[in-house]
């Protein structure tokens, strides 16, 4: 078992009125739990998700940890948009999927990758669905954590 911490900058937030919602923010999703909620009108969104690697008994990578959802061979970890009134309670509407599989094959020894994301759609919506390459690029970090530059 190895341990890996994937770093999520979201940059180009949609802002906390689209469409029909307001009030709306971003976070992970731990388990069925909203975490790491941050208001869709920040300038940016930085998350950090722990995930264990592990080999499975055939010998192929698998994922494990409170973020990671999906069956095996599927996994991956969700971006979740709801609104969150003042004094309410946040009510999810749209999810954005990051694929495990997706991940640089010298992240599953352990370490940091990282990826920057623009977290508005071509609607101007929150991103939501499927996010592949090359919408999203992992990348390992260095010795130093400090944040790198993303297209």
């Amino acid at each position: 078992m190895a341990e890996l911490t994937l770093r999520i900058t979201g940059r180009e937030l949609p802002g906390s009125a689209c469409g029909e919602y307001r009030h709306i923010h971003v976070g992970t999703q731990r388990g069925k739990d909203p975490d790491q909620l941050v208001p869709a009108d920040a300038a940016e969104a930085v998350f950090e998700i722990p995930v264990e690697t592990v080999t499975a008994s055939d010998g192929t990578a698998d994922f494990r940890g409170p973020y990671v959802q999906g069956r095996r061979g599927e996994r991956f970890v969700y971006l979740t948009w709801g609104e969150l009134p003042p004094g309410g309670s946040f009510a999810m509407f749209r999810r954005a999927k990051l694929f495990l599989a997706d991940l640089p094959e010298q992240a599953l020894s352990g370490g940091a990758v990282e990826t920057g994301l623009g977290l508005t759609d071509g609607a101007g919506m929150p991103l939501c669905a499927a996010v592949r390459p090359p919408r999203i690029m992992w990348r390992l970090t260095g010795a130093d954590s400090s944040p790198r530059s993303f297209p």
